[in-house]
């Protein structure tokens, strides 16, 4: 068994399996926190109130902060593995067909969507860390830490800010590309496509794509055309 499971994750198939179930519980962090930041339109008490939540969840069954690290843990190794598997995958791919003949050239779609996951991926990456520098960190935020969770959003995605909200923009578009591909390739490998529910499947990729991109949307624009201030 000990030999069994390296050999398992070192195949095409287990690679598969688990960048699925990396991208599965990244899209239910996508949904939660998209949710979390919607609070926003409710004021600043609810969001702020949303923000301290966080840290405080379990208390005083667990310490300060405990299931949020805990979280953190877990969204890194899901982030981490998922980058392996695609990597690795890639690598594997290019190895098996070093020449391209004309006779078996990918699909404009496929190919599309390739270089869609390929380089988006990386923009997606770069997004994540500006992300965790503004918002986390609080590294660039102008806010800084002596603002409420709420002030540095609107502080963040101020009308002088407008390029941190474009960038935001192209960043997103490009997660739910990700997202609409990467679900859908999911519901493949993980074996529950059949001829009867593929436009199912199709649909509720593309819906769930359309969700995370709208929602993390809603919030910049938001403050950006001072509807939240």
């Amino acid at each position: 068994m000990a030999t069994a499971i390296p050999a398992i994750y070192r195949s095409t198939v287990g690679k598969k399996a688990v960048m699925a179930v990396s991208g599965a519980v990244l899209v239910l962090f996508l949904l939660g926190h998209m949710a979390g930041n919607l609070k926003i339109f409710f004021g600043a008490e609810d969001f702020n109130h949303y923000a301290h939540w966080l840290r405080t969840v379990g208390e005083p069954a667990v310490p300060h902060r405990t299931v949020l690290t805990l979280t953190e843990i877990v969204l890194f190794a899901a982030v981490v593995l998922h980058m392996w598997s695609a990597v690795s995958l890639a690598r594997r791919a290019s190895k098996a067909r070093p020449v391209k003949y004309q006779a078996k050239k990918k699909s404009h779609a496929q190919g599309y969507a390739t270089h869609t996951m390929r380089f988006g991926g990386l923009i997606i990456a770069l997004f994540v860390i500006w992300h965790l520098l503004d918002m986390t960190f609080l590294v660039v935020n102008p806010g800084g830490r002596d603002a409420t969770p709420y002030e540095r959003v609107v502080e963040g995605f101020d009308p002088s800010r407008w390029y941190v909200t474009l960038f935001y923009v192209v960043a997103l578009a490009l997660v739910g590309l990700h997202l609409r591909h990467g679900i859908w390739s999911a519901f493949q490998t993980l074996g529950l496509r059949t001829p009867r529910n593929e436009r199912t499947l199709r649909l509720l990729a593309a819906t769930v794509a359309v969700l995370v991109t709208v929602g993390f949307l809603a919030v910049p624009f938001a403050v950006t055309f001072g509807w939240v201030s």
